[in-house]
């Protein structure tokens, strides 16, 4: 690690006065500059969502610095504190997460999706210069709303976690490990659920003709192709499937991802992973859930009881919430800016036409009217440095050494309780395993044990979605970290093994919900495994070992 900017070879100093902390769990890799022009709506949806529960935070900033995302927690101005502790009083009295459920599941969400779908349904290439920097400012400033949506629903998929876990820990001496396994089948989305997937594999199943056009060795672009223009259930079904998760991203929240149509051949193993079915596996929640219960004193249980019917029917808006907004709304801003780059390439503007995401929006601009912007060689060391470098390259503190929160015992209850929430959802999703002084010497690398089972397969090391192409169905996943973005990919992978995240990070969540090992947190899979190798994933152990 270094604290020079390796990009401008200058020292890396703090966007600000106070601590910044570095995130490497959503962003292992460099971002572009054009993701740096939206960290406004960050700071907007973390406000609101700090004040809607009652936190004595104000909001919680996200600057990039020589291409790395560092966060800083603001506390609230005193004079706010007896206000923000009468809200949380007021959110755990009416228990009002599930207000904001209901405006996501009847309001958000279904605006959202209706949008993405007016935007995707612009064809960049058919649109004048003109249109097109329209277009790329219309994407834009919805990718921004879209990551502002994402925050301002943080509470409700963290509040109701984070106090089942801070209680039942406590009162069942049991690890987060199992009090999470039984909210496994809460969350649909994060093991690549949707009515969409569904109607497609059932159409697959009655239809011979079609499943042995996705098992052929045809191009799977054209094999898409085909199965769009059948004229039949199956064709109308790929196209609903497509048209939902097409413009995705496949991991990441940066444009620098790559989305689903990008990557047909992924798509097309994906479908066939689908249209096989799979056993299911990983432990049962509900006699995970009795033994839990049993060790919980009776005085506690009906809380007990409560707290779990709450975190279970709040789990799936920890993943929709990113999946339905900027997870999509940057694929597609992807797509506006790579119709730019195409064309800026064909006139030689541009070395290549997916430079141009590296580039802001203003700048896109500039290059298309032709009022100067980047050079292309410019644009080109951009994407270079980003291809280069990760989050490991970058210290993981800047400024002041970070100091530990003051305890919540001096607070009322409610707000203490929500304190509590809040700090023990976000230690299980930025949190990784803390080596013991003898780790060293095992053979077995740990992590925490984020779901059970052992799995047996293939090491394929994953750096970016350049590597996406590369994964075959059986493999285990070695990567930094993932987004709940990956959840398309999820039928291929045999088991989960990440650098970074911890019990509540998107790996941790996907793995649990598809029922397949995941070890996450270990800091150091990407640089101790190579690709091939075959490894032993023990997620009940929380260890994964090499396979001779």
């Amino acid at each position: 690690m270094t604290d020079t900017d390796i990009e401008t070879g200058s020292r890396i100093e703090p966007p600000g006065p106070g601590t910044w902390e570095l995130d490497p769990v959503h962003f292992p890799r460099p971002v572009t500059r054009y993701y740096a022009t939206t960290s406004h709506a960050f700071r907007r949806g973390t406000a609101e969502v700090m004040a809607y529960y009652g936190m004595p935070i104000e909001a919680m900033l996200s600057e990039v610095v020589g291409g790395f995302v560092y966060h800083q927690m603001v506390p609230v101005d005193p004079a706010e504190m007896p206000a923000r502790i009468q809200r949380a009083e007021e959110v755990f009295a009416d228990k009002l997460w599930r207000d904001q459920l209901r405006e996501w599941d009847e309001v958000a969400k279904p605006a959202s999706i209706q949008r993405h779908r007016d935007l995707q349904a612009v064809d960049p290439d058919a649109l004048s210069d003109a249109e097109l920097c329209d277009y790329l400012t219309r994407c834009q400033d919805h990718h921004a709303e879209m990551r502002y949506q994402h925050m301002r629903f943080t509470g409700a998929a963290v509040v109701s976690v984070g106090d089942l876990l801070a209680h039942a820990v406590e009162w069942a001496h049991v690890s987060p490990a199992d009090v999470l396994a039984t909210t496994r089948g809460a969350a649909p989305v994060s093991a690549g659920a949707s009515a969409e997937q569904e109607r497609l594999v059932a159409a697959l199943a009655g239809d011979s003709a079609a499943r042995d056009l996705l098992e052929s060795d045809d191009d799977p672009a054209m094999v898409l192709d085909k199965l769009r223009t059948l004229g039949n259930e199956v064709s109308e079904a790929v196209s609903a499937y497509l048209d939902l998760v097409g413009c995705r991203l496949l991991d990441g929240f940066d444009i620098s991802g790559r989305y689903a149509l990008e990557m047909p051949d992924a798509l097309v193993r994906t479908i066939r992973a689908w249209a096989a079915g799979r056993a299911e596996t990983g432990p049962d929640p509900e006699h995970k859930l009795a033994e839990m219960r049993a060790q919980v004193p009776e005085e506690h249980r009906a809380e007990f009881d409560d707290l779990v019917a709450e975190a279970r029917l709040m789990s799936r808006i920890r993943d929709e919430r990113g999946v339905y907004s900027d997870i999509w709304a940057s694929g597609i801003m992807r797509r506006a800016a790579l119709g730019a780059g195409r064309r800026l390439a064909s006139t030689g503007r541009l070395l290549e036409p997916e430079h141009i995401v590296d580039a802001t929006v203003e700048e896109m601009v500039q290059i298309i009217s032709g009022q100067g912007g980047p050079s292309a060689e410019e644009l080109a060391g951009r994407a270079a440095y980003r291809a280069a470098h990760t989050a490991k390259d970058a210290p993981p503190v800047l400024g002041p050494p970070p100091t530990p929160p003051p305890p919540p015992d001096g607070l009322p209850p409610a707000a203490a309780r929500m304190v509590r929430a809040f700090g023990t959802a976000m230690s299980m999703l930025f949190g990784s395993f803390e080596p013991a002084a003898d780790d060293e010497e095992r053979e077995a690398l740990r992590g925490l044990s984020a779901s059970g089972g052992v799995y047996v397969g293939p090491a394929r090391l994953v750096h970016g979605p350049a590597d996406f192409d590369r994964i075959q169905e059986g493999d285990v996943l070695v990567t930094e970290s993932t987004t709940e973005a990956f959840n398309i990919l999820l039928p291929l992978l045999g088991a989960i093994v990440t650098d970074s995240g911890g019990l509540l990070s998107h790996s941790a969540i996907v793995a649990r919900e598809y029922g397949i090992p995941g070890v996450v947190g270990t800091r150091e899979a990407t640089s101790r495994f190579t690709d091939g190798m075959r490894l032993r994933v023990d997620g009940d152990a929380g260890e994964v070992t090499t396979v001779s």
